[in-house]
């Protein structure tokens, strides 16, 4: 005969609770797994997020100064005459010019026009402000976009691209630009914008266009810039 054990004498084997316990551990080494990739994901997005952001938010800053771009030539520190606007990739800064709705809600004694520079350095490209239009120093850098490698640049007047543009005797501003950026991953964005009015030089008293190391502005705002950033 069989002996039954009492009710507070059964229990699991050995076997049964080493099988029990590779099961657990199982269970949890999938759970260590997914909730590790759940993170990687999440920590990529933000990574994508943030970057895409400071893409648009680079755009956004460029449009508005370019559409606001002013016939305004300056003097930097030295007293030396600089044009209105003037873009270069190969020189520092790679684009400098002046632009108008500057904002002053505490109502300080400064002009509404500022004159600002981009500048593509080993952090990426930073934007520059000055506090006055000639004779100032600079003010605290502003980084816009980081990992970027190489920026390519383009100007259009008159149906016509330059790869640099420092003014002439027809216009201060060209009526485009064009902005390729190459960032450090590989992807490449080419921007669009266009220049505060592209209007020609309002001609001087004997009827020809006025000279570029004139100071006082002209030109006007103009629409809002054009972008094609592909993604």
């Amino acid at each position: 005969m069989t002996r039954r054990l009492p009710p507070s004498q059964t229990g699991f084997t050995l076997v049964e609770v080493m099988i029990s316990l590779m099961i657990f551990g199982m269970i949890a080494a999938a759970g260590v797994g997914l909730l590790a990739f759940s993170v990687r994901a999440q920590q990529a997005t933000g990574v994508a997020l943030d970057d895409n952001a400071a893409l648009n938010r680079l755009v956004s800053i460029l449009t508005a100064d370019l559409a606001q771009a002013q016939d305004r030539p300056t003097r930097d520190q030295r007293g030396i005459l600089l044009p209105a606007f003037s873009g270069d990739r190969g020189a520092q800064p790679i684009m400098r010019f002046v632009r108008g709705g500057w904002a002053n809600p505490d109502q300080a004694p400064r002009a509404t026009l500022q004159k600002v520079e981009y500048r593509l350095t080993a952090d990426g490209i930073e934007r520059v402000g000055y506090a006055a239009l000639d004779g100032s120093a600079p003010l605290p850098a502003a980084l816009l976009l980081d990992r970027v490698q190489e920026v390519r640049e383009r100007f259009r007047y008159a149906g016509a691209w330059s790869d640099t543009w420092q003014g002439d005797q027809r216009a201060a501003l060209p009526q485009a630009m064009e902005l390729t950026i190459v960032r450090a991953g590989g992807q490449t964005y080419r921007l669009l914008f266009l220049v505060g009015t592209g209007a020609p030089r309002a001609p001087d008293a004997s009827g020809s266009p006025g000279s570029p190391s004139g100071l006082q502005p002209g030109g006007g705002t103009g629409a809002p810039g054009t972008i094609d950033a592909p993604r």
